[in-house]
This record gives C-alpha cells, structure tokens and sequence, in this order.
C-alpha cells in the first residue's frame, strides 16, 4: 500500500480505496468480444469465385489431390491463389451444422486456385484462416513440384515441403527493394581455356539457351568461371541458378560473385544461414528483388523469374540427393528446369560421372572440356603404388606408407603443405585378423568391431563392449587396423616429422582453408580445405577401401574424390605431385594418372548399357518385411517390360546407430527389390509403383507393412 492510501485511511472523510476483489469482478461482467470461431458458422461467403482448392500439408499418397473449401467473406481479399492457409481435415460427413461443414484437425495447406463451383456434392467446410497475405505458390513452382512427385513416384505435397521454406513473420513483413540493373557481359576469362568456352559465355549473354557438361580444369578457377556464366546470364535480362553439394563451395561462389558484380545482384540459400535469413533472401527471389540464386540443395525450386541458366556443380556428390521423400536428385530437378523452362543448362565437375556422360552421348547437352595441352598444364603429377610395390617394400609394410610417399611428404613440405586424404575418419575404424585378415566381428550382432582412443574394442552397429576377441577362423588375439582413419594417420605423420604441424579435417572440424606455410593436413574425402597457394604434394591412402565396396558406382566415385583433392594440388610444372596408393592397373587409377574423367565415364557408360544398368535404364528400389514386399509386388501391376531383381537383406538392418541411409528400422530384418524398366517406360514405372502404394495407404496398412520406394537410388549394390 502507498503513502497516499495510508494518508486516506487515517481521514474520516476520504474514500476507501478499491479492493482487488471488485476489479476482478469487474472485468468479469465487462463484455469482450468472442473470436470468431473458426468454422465460420453462419457467415456469408464470397460473392466471386466462393470456391477455394487447396493442397493440404498430408503427404500421403492416396492423398495427393486438392480438396474444396467454402471462402468466407472476410477472407474474400487475403485468400489468394498461392498463399498459405489453414483448414480443417478429416471430419465426418454427419458432422454438418448450418449447411457448413465442422469438426476434424487444423492442417496447414496451399490455396492453389479460386474457382466458381465444386464438383463435390456435399456441404463445404470453410477455410479457417489465411496464415498470411504472401503469395508463395505460383503456377510455374507448382508444376514442377508436380512433375518432380510424378517422376519420383512421391506425393505434391512432399515436395511442396522441401521447395517452399519455413515461414518467418519478421522477414515477411520486410519491403523488398527494386531489382539491380543487369549488369554487362563479361569478358570470358579463363573459359578461354576451354574449346567452345567464350561462345558459352556469348550465347548465354545474348539471350540463348546452350547446354553444357563441363569437364573443369584443376585449381580454384571453377568458382569464377561459374561466377562469370552467371554474370552473362544476368546481362541479357534473365534469371540465373546455381547449385552446390555444399555450404563451404556456397561460399566460394558467392565469394566470386560479389567480387565480379558487387553486393546485391545474387541471394545465398543454404541451411548455414539459419531461417530468417534464408526465408528472407528466398522472398527477394520469388518477389523479383534478385534474379540470380546460389545454393544447397534445396535451392533447386528457388522461384527464379525468368529463369535463363541453371548450373549443377559436382552432381557426383551424394549430398545432390535429398534424403526426404520423394528423394529427387539436383541434377533431374534442373533438367527437368531447363527442359520446361527453354534455359541455359551448365553441369560442371572436375570429374564426369556416368549421368553426365550420358546427356552428351544423347545429344542433350555439349561437351565443354580443355585439350590435352592445357590438362597436361594444369594437372599435378600423379604416381602410383601398388601392392607389388607395397610387398617389395620394407618400410611400407611396417608403416602402411611406401618409401615413395614418405619422400614425396618430405620434398613436398619444403615448398608448402601437403595433403593427406584417408578414406574414414576417426582412429581405427576397421580391425581384421592380424594372421588371416579376416574382418573382426561383433558376437552380439556380427557387426564390425572398432577401436576406441582409449585401446578398447566396441562395435559399430549395437555398441557392446568386446574384451576378451579371438579370431574365430584362425584363433590368433591379435588385430590390424584395416582402414586406420584421419586422426592415427594424423599421429604417425606427427611422430615421423615432429617439427611440422599436423592438421585434420573431416565429420567433427571442417576446415575451409589452410596457410601455404609447410604443414601435414589430413582429411576425409570431401573435407580438404583449400590451400593458399595450393598444396605441394598430395597422398591418397587405402585406394583398395574406396574401390573395394559393393557398390555400382565405386569406382566412379573413387575417381572423382581422388580428382577432387588432387585438383587442390599445384600443376607439375612447379612441382605438384600425387600419389595414390592403389594397384596401378584398376580403370579408375590409370583414370587418374592420365587425368581422363570423361574416358572413364564413357567407358563405364558403355559396359551398363551391355549390362541394362542404369542410368541406360530406370530403376527403383522397394524394400519392407519379407511379407509386406511379397504382398506389395503381387498387388502392382507393373509395366510389362518390367524385370524384378532380388530380393536380397537390406544392408545394416541390425539394431545400433550406426546406420547407413535407407536402413530398415531397428530391430527389423528387411529385403529389397529393385525393379529394373527400360529407356522410355520410367514414367509407367513410377505411376504404378505410386498407384500401389496409394492403394495400401488407403487400406491402411500398419506400420509393419511398411513399404519404402526409391526411385534412381544412388545406391544398387
């Protein structure tokens, strides 16, 4: 109580003061006005076009159409084709109240389009509300999210999920400003080292629509190279796409083209940038502020407005592949842009994989490469070691590393830093019998036994603890590691050469770029940073891991992480050198000595077209429960020319962490088919596994009758 009320009290004649008791009693009998309920019961209805279709957020198959909806009156102005809204999904037909349709959950959806009547028979629930005024839907965006769920056999709205981004109020409700003037075409550059690359440039700038697949020569050029592609895109008018696996070449890109154009004239869409941001920049696109996108994966919807060029780089890299349903990978998602589009179609790589190999033997697009004259220039210096080497060599049999390695470190250190590239991270990820090589294995679960830094045993799929090993083929207690991974490699090179720093990067730190002081960097594939400068000198250890696999694609992806890191490498004519550990006369090897991706891909191209194997042909993958498989493939009704392969265990289908994408769930033992179908009869193929599907979510089938379809898996086995 204040000194004034206590001064009231003490007067006879002052009033007392008002008790809390009869302010809450006075609120209590005040009338508030009621929200609106939001079944908008007995309100009137748009006066034009009373009909909304909306595409509710449930991806779910047999789902996938639009569904009707009443538009009230006081949402006449704000419901407009493309902005997001609310209804309410699932209520029964019984559950109609003044000639409106009630009950069922809130969903979130889009409303695709008004229209004057439905076909629907009955009563019409109303829509509940317009999250907000912001038309992020256009005609053009949803047919290709449309397209993309056709080819993939997924559903619109799945992919409506990974083509719009989360919305953030704060950045809605900022004014975009006035687009930038293009700029003027650029000079060629560097793509004056490639036949045809100036023609590129002035095709692009002069308002055509050239494709390319382009074979990039080593070094950091690749960036402006791309940068500059763009840039004459931007001179005639249009819009320009650009795609990368990852956020660390984001932001070389971006990098190269706020230097050649200056701030403003591109947006950034990766996931580093966090949601405000993102949802911001994506804004500044769709509302026509910036026509030109750089990008992650995700960014290969950006609504880009006259849209004139897209651009893939690396497509061979397996983050091209989203890992939500459908599973649409970058580099059909842009075909499928430039195709619908008539745009500009740039797929770049140091490397070339077997998809991009294709496209030219089609004819689809043209092949962009150097002559041999300025590959000889800019490449390193690759030498091999094989195992002949590896047996004749003493040092290399007690250190793992060849005399010849440990002379190129040493000759290598006194001009920079020398990369080393290990195929896994961590310490000894794998251990095999030191006697018969025979792989270590879990008791528990036969899953793969792994060192712990402090000199324990524990398995990589159930995480059990192993003391007490014994071979069980040989009996012999002793192990080997045998694939030693980044951070024991890190150790030995730091004990043979105690007075050079020692880097890592790999899953745990990243690093983007290194000085070009001496210095050890070792890393996982994928993690080399960039030196200023380049590396001298260049290790690729454990070839026989990466080859080894059992994997379609192994050494085609061998031969472009190899090509990856020895593109980091200075050229021979100052004393780049690389070695590979890996026998001399493997395809993929003798790929990288004579710095030939494209040979390697055309030949790989050539051998599946024998074989039926993609991507001469389309293929998908089922997998489920023995039962739910046997009781899926009987039920679709697949094409004709359709051949089913398999089905064999699904790979890593034990309980534990460790498991890779496409797994079955814990604790189940899953199979897998893969459906195999002709050029020219993918499209059936993907309409009849989805009608299949459709047919059973509809049935409701129960969570062990899960069925999962992957159209063009990246893995085949």
């Amino acid at each position: 109580m204040s000194s004034a009320n206590r001064k009231s009290e003490g007067g006879g004649g002052a009033e007392p003061p008002e008790q809390l008791a009869l302010i809450r009693e006075a609120v209590r009998k005040a009338e508030v006005p009621r929200a609106k309920p939001r079944t908008w019961r007995g309100a009137a209805l748009a006066k034009s076009l009373p009909v909304a279709r909306v595409l509710v957020d449930k991806g779910v198959l047999h789902l996938d159409r639009y569904f009707d909806y009443a538009v009230p009156e006081e949402l006449d102005e704000q419901a407009q084709p493309g902005v997001r809204v609310r209804v309410r999904f699932g209520a029964g037909a019984r559950n109609v109240r003044g000639g409106r349709r009630e009950g069922g959950g809130l969903i979130d959806g889009f409303l695709v389009e008004r229209v004057a009547e439905t076909d629907y028979s009955g009563p019409l629930a109303a829509l509940a509300q317009v999250v907000s005024p912001e038309p992020v839907l256009d005609g053009e965006l949803l047919g290709l999210a449309r397209a993309v769920a056709d080819r993939y056999a997924g559903s619109l709205a799945d992919v409506l999920q990974l083509a719009v981004p989360p919305r953030h109020a704060r950045a809605e409700a900022r004014e975009a400003g006035e687009a930038p003037p293009a700029p003027s075409a650029p000079e060629a550059g560097t793509w004056r080292r490639y036949g045809h690359g100036a023609e590129f440039l002035g095709a692009l700038a002069s308002g055509g629509a050239p494709r390319a697949v382009w074979t990039a020569l080593p070094g950091p050029e690749w960036a402006e190279e791309i940068a500059r592609a763009v840039q004459a895109t931007l001179a005639s008018g249009r819009g320009a796409l650009v795609v990368v696996p990852a956020g660390r070449p984001a932001a070389r890109v971006d990098a190269a083209l706020t230097q050649l154009m200056g701030a403003g004239q591109h947006a950034l869409l990766t996931a580093d940038v966090g949601q405000e941001r993102r949802y911001r920049e994506w804004l500044s696109v769709r509302r026509g502020a910036v026509r030109a996108v750089v990008g992650t994966r995700a960014a290969m919807f950006a609504p880009v407005r006259d849209l004139g060029l897209v651009v893939i780089w690396d497509d061979g890299d397996a983050s091209h592949s989203d890992d939500n349903a459908p599973f649409p990978h970058v580099r059909e998602v842009l075909e499928l842009r430039a195709t619908r589009d008539k745009c500009g179609f740039l797929l770049g790589s140091w490397s070339c994989t077997v998809e991009a190999a294709q496209l030219v033997e089609s004819g689809w697009a043209a092949p962009l490469v150097a002559d041999r004259e300025q590959v000889r220039g800019a490449a390193p210096l690759v030498r091999t070691v094989g195992d002949g080497d590896l047996a004749r060599d003493e040092a290399a049999r007690a250190a793992r590393l060849p005399t010849l390695a440990w002379n190129v470190v040493r000759e290598g250190l006194k001009h920079g830093p020398v990369l080393v590239q290990v195929p896994r991270r961590g310490y000894v990820p794998r251990l095999a019998c030191e006697r018969c090589r025979v792989p270590a294995r879990c008791r528990h679960c036969a899953g793969p036994l792994e060192a712990q830094d402090g000199g324990g045993l524990w398995c990589g799929w159930c995480g059990v603890e192993e003391g007490a090993w014994h071979c069980g083929e040989c009996g012999s207690f002793r192990l080997r590691a045998q694939v030693v991974g980044a951070r024991r490699t890190a150790e030995e090179l730091g004990r043979a050469f105690p007075a050079v720093p020692v880097r890592t990067s790999g899953r745990e730190q990243v690093l983007d770029t290194v000085a070009g002081t001496p210095a050890l960097v070792v890393s996982t594939p994928g993690a080399e940073p960039v030196a200023e400068g380049g590396y001298a000198a260049a290790l690729l250890l454990d070839g026989w891991a990466m080859l080894g696999r059992p994997d379609l694609r192994a050494g085609e992806d061998a031969l472009r992480r190899w090509i990856a890191a020895s593109a980091l490498v200075r050229p021979q004519g100052v004393g780049g050198t690389v070695v590979v550990v890996a026998e001399p006369t493997l395809r993929p090897v003798q790929a990288l000595v004579r710095w030939d991706p494209v040979g390697h891909a055309v030949r790989e191209l050539s051998e599946r077209a024998e074989l039926g194997f993609p991507p001469v042909s389309r293929m998908a993958s089922v997998a489920g429960t023995p039962e739910a498989l046997s009781g899926f493939l009987a039920a679709a009704e697949l094409p004709s020319d359709a051949a089913v392969l398999g089905p064999v265990p699904v790979p890593y289908a034990g309980l534990g962490p460790a498991r890779r994408a496409g797994a079955a769930p814990v604790g189940e033992r899953w199979e897998r088919v893969l459906v195999r179908v002709p050029p020219g009869s993918g499209a059936a193929l993907a309409a009849s596994l989805k009608t299949a599907q459709a047919a059973r979510m509809a049935r409701g089938a129960g969570a062990g009758e899960l069925v999962r379809i992957r159209v063009d898996p990246l893995d085949i086995g």
